[in-house]
């Protein structure tokens, strides 16, 4: 009876994802479509396609896990600050500018974006390369956490859990595009908010309530040297780590501002409206999600000698595995409850995967095959029908390469997916930043951000100058933001008429009606 409610969660589940690929199929006939739904998405589109693509099982399975082993209740400040910088300050720092702009020079990717605001076919190609390179190790890093949660609900082979829901995703985004993709992302937000609001309540209720875990945690001894003996570590207000707390909140949340997938979403929002309302929406959102996972990996402790987290369940093992924390965590809930997070992490993982593939695809397709091809006098619609095709072959093709991957992870791929946030935000978040806000932003700048984000994370793959991964990608998106403005200061200028001509889409001409009043100090009528 528990397997077969476990199992109606999930078709009625893949029925509804499908469903909504077969009812926007025909919001997908353009290119723009088919990658930015018409640039028509309302504000609970954008803003949970927005959150449901940054929170995927990585963050409710693995780094909810693995940071709250580390530094306890602290953690739930990455959660906090996902919100607050990660949503909040990109909507209203990047959101407005973003959609305007992007409009005006037709821009439908990031790197397309690079490549008309610095007049540069090669900086759109190499935004490309980079995109490519780093977003595949990352779509499969997506699959990370599933297995341990599929064996304690079906006691079955994640690999078969896997390949059905990079299936199930790809039909649903080969059908509708991007709009099936925030459509979905809606869904599965709605599904995501009730699931870790119902997991928290039932974790924390089954350790003897809030204060006797809080209680319980607090008599944890702390492993870390950092803390020099600490009493209550793990329930202090920055844990005991706070140094390397910081690293992880800055990666987590500024690293959304220079991800394609993540910057994609603000491309598509509907109007001016729909922006500040997405804001609120979007921020709520991370709140409840980050703010709730990481505080619920805040417990993980007092599963510390539960044979279950450790490698062949030998408690004398110096580190658990991370990935194990939180599905044992769960092991004993309601069956209900079990369907319910089962659907929460499938939904979790499934609007991260149909981002990143749709933006893979589509970037690929225009600003690389696209750029590179000779170009031939071809009717426009039979150009789009192409790209279209091409698209949804590459949307395949992505979707098979990381279910590959996540099959059989060689060892350079598990490093890599720890540092592709690093890599692709080092290299885009400067100049996408200042190209949006700063005139003086050179070409020459852009080239030199790309080079020491990109070479400055596979170094330090190779050589560790810097132990955690996290912190290296930390310091790559806070190099950048110094180093664009630098370089800019003293390399040649784009011509002053082709950049007033781009940034003329942020002056406006407003006229307001001003009703008629009656002076104060009118003066008496003589008659």
């Amino acid at each position: 009876m528990d397997l077969a409610i476990k199992i109606i969660f999930l078709v009625v589940f893949f029925a509804v994802m499908i469903g909504i690929g077969v009812m926007t199929r025909k919001k997908a006939n353009s290119v723009e479509g088919f990658v930015l739904g018409g640039r028509n998405a309302g504000p609970w589109l954008t803003a949970f396609g927005y959150g449901t693509s940054y929170f995927s099982a990585v963050v409710f399975i693995g780094y909810a896990g693995q940071f709250g082993w580390k530094y306890g209740v602290a953690s739930t400040w990455i959660g906090i600050g996902n919100a607050v910088i990660g949503s909040l300050l990109a909507w209203i720092v990047l959101g407005r500018r973003t959609r305007v702009m992007t409009k005006h020079l037709s821009s439908k990717t990031m790197p397309d974006f690079f490549g008309k605001r610095f007049d540069s076919k090669a900086l759109r190609i190499a935004a490309a390369l980079i995109s490519f390179i780093f977003l595949i190790p990352y779509t499969s890093s997506v699959y990370n956490g599933l297995s341990r949660l599929f064996n304690m609900a079906f006691n079955i082979d994640y690999k078969i859990c896997i390949i059905v829901m990079a299936v199930l995703t790809c039909v649903y985004v080969i059908l509708g595009g991007y709009m099936a993709t925030v459509v979905n992302d809606l869904v599965q937000g709605v599904i995501m908010l009730f699931g870790i609001t119902a997991v928290i309540a039932t974790v924390i209720n089954n350790n003897g309530g809030f204060i006797q875990a809080l209680t319980t945690l607090s008599q944890q001894p702390s492993d870390l040297p950092v803390t020099q003996g600490m009493q209550g570590a793990f329930v202090s207000f920055f844990g005991p780590d706070p140094l390397n707390l910081f690293g992880v909140i800055i990666l987590t949340s500024l690293g959304t501002w220079g991800l394609p997938q993540m910057v994609g979403k603000f491309y598509a929002i509907k109007d001016e409206k729909s922006v500040k309302a997405g804001t609120v929406i979007s921020t709520i959102f991370a709140f409840i999600v980050a703010g709730g996972c990481y505080f619920l990996g805040g417990f993980a402790r007092l599963y510390g000698k539960n044979p279950a987290i450790y490698p062949n369940g030998d408690i004398t093992a110096k580190q658990p595995m991370y990935d194990s924390i939180i599905p044992t965590m769960l092991d004993n809930l309601p069956t209900i409850l079990v369907g319910v997070v089962i659907v929460l992490v499938l939904s979790a993982s499934m609007s991260t995967l149909s981002s990143l593939v749709l933006t893979s695809s589509s970037t690929v397709t225009l600003d690389l095959i696209e750029q590179i091809k000779p170009k031939k006098n071809e009717d426009k619609n039979k150009r789009e029908k192409t790209q279209l095709i091409t698209m949804r072959l590459l949307l395949v093709f992505f979707i098979a390469v990381s279910v590959l991957l996540s099959l059989n992870p060689p060892t350079f791929i598990a490093q890599l997916m720890g540092y592709s946030w690093g890599a692709l935000a080092g290299a885009f978040l400067a100049p996408f930043l200042w190209g949006l806000y700063w005139k003086k932003t050179t070409k020459l700048s852009v080239w030199v951000c790309f080079i020491f984000g990109v070479g400055f994370t596979v170094a330090n793959i190779f050589l560790k100058f810097i132990a955690s991964p996290i912190n290296a990608g930390a310091v790559t998106m806070v190099a950048g933001l110094v180093i664009v403005p630098l370089v800019s200061l003293i390399t040649p200028k784009l011509s002053k008429e082709k950049v007033d001509g781009i940034f003329s889409c942020y002056d406006e001409t407003v006229t307001i009606e001003k009703r008629y009043s009656l002076p104060e100090n009118a003066p008496a009528d003589e008659n």
